[in-house]
């Protein structure tokens, strides 16, 4: 029945593979809500066989971009299966109130330009009417398999999950926002002051999915913040500020 694709896959060499070998994917709380979401609205067994896909390395490629990924897949036939999954990126508009309203929030602000995602975000979000997560995903591949998601989606999913581990912005950026125009946004000069390290998000992308380097992908760790930033998130009373900034200046 050639609307089936039930054949062994044809195995591939350099494809990215989840570092996760065994057990749960994802350790973050943001990539695991994205799992979460995954496995309440698409077939698990589908899925199941998505993870086994991403454990052999049977996806090639991935590019993220506002609003949608696209990726290629190895099946069992020679040619790989297109991917694309579209979800809703938002307006310029709609996140210049979502950068007002996070910016309005101390914590917030103070953990995003650490590099870190404060959790309460996600209510942040969803109080301004939009969703951080996507509800519903407009999902398709080329292959010849009927059901949703087939496992050469599933595999996609679950690598975009560790992707997310890696750098939550990259959540943000599929809405709509790099890292560069939040944090610009957020720090507005002192952008640069804060050394908030950053490539080009199609770099990065591409770092991260080098072929054979995702067993070996450098630890997450958080941008190093200026050592006064406490100081200019939560400004003391009076002349304190001014007394104060030389010596956090000098600890840091």
């Amino acid at each position: 029945m050639a609307w089936f694709d039930g054949g062994k896959p044809i195995k591939v060499d350099g494809g990215i593979r989840a570092r996760t070998q065994r057990g749960t994917i994802g350790s973050t709380w943001w990539s695991r809500r994205f799992i979460d979401i995954l496995e309440r609205i698409c077939d698990k067994g589908r899925l199941s066989r998505g993870r086994a896909y991403a454990r052999q390395g049977q996806v090639l490629s991935i590019d993220l971009s506002a609003g949608e990924v696209r990726a290629a897949v190895q099946g069992s036939r020679r040619d790989p299966y297109e991917i694309v999954i579209r979800i809703e990126a938002y307006t310029e508009s709609r996140w210049a109130a979502l950068e007002e309203a996070i910016a309005a929030q101390a914590v917030y602000r103070a953990k995003l330009l650490a590099g870190e995602m404060p959790v309460e975000i996600e209510e942040l979000f969803a109080a301004m009417g939009v969703d951080l997560f996507p509800r519903d995903l407009d999902m398709d591949c080329s292959c010849p398999d009927w059901g949703f998601p087939c496992k050469h989606l599933s595999a996609v999913l679950y690598l975009l999950a560790e992707s997310f581990d890696d750098d939550p912005f990259l959540v943000l950026a599929w809405r709509g926002r790099t890292r560069e125009q939040l944090l610009g946004s957020l720090a507005g000069g002192e952008a640069e002051e804060l050394r908030v390290e950053d490539v080009p998000f199609a770099d990065r992308l591409a770092d991260f999915y080098a072929a054979g380097a995702t067993a070996h992908r450098p630890e997450r760790r958080p941008a190093a913040a200026a050592p006064d930033l406490l100081l200019r998130v939560f400004p003391p009373p009076g002349d304190l500020a001014r007394v104060l900034g030389p010596a956090y200046r000098e600890l840091g």
